[in-house]
């Protein structure tokens, strides 16, 4: 085609050049296990914990019952990760959910899940941090008032700008700023919960009289509870992304995951006891912004101290989400199941700019268009869909096909345990409370049956989709890679 004659006239090596090239370069295996603890807690340790606290209290309506949902959400996210484990050992190949349903289900479910992860999982997850972070950076703006949702909503957008920026000229600089900021996050919820165990040293635990006195234990209003836990520990799988890349995946892999979550499990709870310490229930329902509030109770005139971390430790944390947010993007398009322009990279930059940049405008619409729970509930509501389609293909190959080689065995009921949360988390919201919404994403899931079947399946590409790639190519100044850049 003219877009294969012109790349093979302007690239230093030919499109055939660079498919050997990607069958013969393999990831350098250099995640540790130091390296894969740090991955998985420094993904799950971002904006969830200064936000989610809030909404789980909303919903469940007792301190005592709300911390019960979030240990519950912490060994909920041990099972499913353990679960994915033993998945990375038998598949051993990066891409996360992406990969496992493609190589168990085939090519059409795996379509479905890159399809709405790259347009709606994804751009809505990055959304949902860069609200976060924008509702902290304005908060010592309006003391003593909550902020106007047109500034939140501008602040959100600025920060996916300047992440889009950053991440689009330079690779080294954007992992630099991940750096930077866990060390951010770490000290935010350490001084919280240093300052929580103080207060309760003092004897402040009227919270927790009658603890579960006015308990919500409705299956839906429990079911959308679960969701603003579980969006804290979100990236408890991210380890599986880069499965390729871990050394020696059959040790690592489990021992990672069965260190880092139950870790961030506990310093979730401790925070979240420490909320409880230094405010009534009712106070911090009504805190836009949890962690501030509680700075300015327990820290007074320190309290920006508070703002300023975790808002930098959100930032760090988008930046985290927007940087492995191309992974699945790339792969997918590897596979013949997205558009040659998103796997493409900067030619100077080296930086997979038509991703990010794609990525940034979807998220872009959702800001404009929700709030920071309604984007949580929705991401999460996908996600466990998705979650519970790869845990039943690990329960077909257990039972299946036993004889896969596995050097990490998870015991089947922890496996069936997960599939029966997925299962509940997706029914119980939509049979309780239905939304319309919900509706629409669904619809939205099963359109891409209309993209898979012409340009998939019968690879009917039109000659106007060849033209505009070419032309994105040129104004992008992109090219195919011959190997994952990053």
């Amino acid at each position: 085609s003219t877009m294969r004659k012109r790349q093979t006239t302007d690239l230093p090596c030919s499109s055939a050049d660079l498919s050997e090239g990607r069958e013969k370069l393999r990831l350098k295996q250099e995640v540790g296990l130091i390296s894969g603890v740090s991955l998985i807690a420094g993904t799950m340790i971002g904006s969830g914990i200064f936000m989610s606290p809030e909404w789980v209290l909303h919903h469940m309506g007792s301190p005592a019952s709300s911390l019960l949902i979030w240990a519950a959400c912490g060994l909920l996210a041990t099972f499913g990760a353990l679960s994915y484990a033993e998945l990375g050992t038998i598949i051993k190949e990066s891409g996360g959910e992406y990969i496992y349903i493609l190589r168990i289900f085939g090519s059409f479910p795996a379509f479905l899940f890159a399809y709405t992860s790259v347009i709606l999982v994804r751009p809505a997850g990055l959304a949902a941090v860069c609200l976060s972070f924008a509702e902290y950076a304005v908060a010592p703006f309006y003391p003593g008032c909550t902020s106007p949702q047109v500034v939140v909503k501008c602040a959100a957008a600025a920060c996916i700008l300047v992440l889009t920026i950053i991440n689009c000229l330079n690779v080294r600089l954007a992992t630099s700023v991940m750096n930077v900021f866990t060390a951010a996050k770490l000290l935010a919820l350490l001084v919280i919960v240093v300052g929580g165990l103080v207060l309760l040293a003092k004897g402040q635990t009227q919270s927790f009289q009658n603890a579960f006195q006015n308990t919500n234990a409705g299956i839906g209003t429990i079911g959308v509870a679960f969701y603003q836990g579980l969006w804290s520990y979100d990236g408890w799988n991210n380890l599986n992304y880069v499965t390729e890349e871990l050394k020696k995946p059959e040790v690592t892999l489990p021992r990672a995951v069965m260190i880092a979550i139950p870790l961030v499990t506990c310093l979730y709870l401790l925070v979240n006891i420490s909320y409880f310490a230094a405010m009534a229930p009712s106070e911090l329902l009504t805190s836009g912004a949890v962690a501030v509030t509680w700075g300015d109770k327990v820290l007074g005139s320190w309290a920006w101290l508070i703002s300023l971390s975790v808002a930098l430790s959100t930032f760090g944390s988008s930046n985290g989400t927007f940087f492995s947010g191309g992974r699945v993007c790339y792969i997918a398009a590897r596979e013949g199941h997205m558009p040659d322009i998103l796997s493409m990279a900067h030619v100077r930059c080296l930086t997979p700019s038509p991703a990010l940049l794609f990525t940034s405008a979807m998220s872009l619409v959702m800001i404009a268009s929700g709030n920071f729970t309604s984007i949580v509930n929705f991401f999460s509501f996908i996600a466990w869909l998705f979650y519970g389609m790869t845990i039943s293909g690990l329960l077909y190959l257990k039972i299946k096909k036993p004889e896969l080689p596995r050097s990490y065995k998870v015991p089947i009921i922890i496996p069936i345990i997960v599939l029966i949360a997925a299962v509940y988390l997706v029914l119980a919201p939509i049979i309780d409370q239905p939304q319309i919404e919900m509706l629409y994403i669904a619809l939205f899931i099963f359109s891409g049956v209309v993209l898979y079947f012409p340009l998939v399946r019968f690879k009917c590409h039109p000659r106007f989709l060849q033209r505009l790639t070419l032309h994105l190519q040129l104004f992008l100044e992109v090219a195919p890679t011959a190997q994952d850049v990053n």
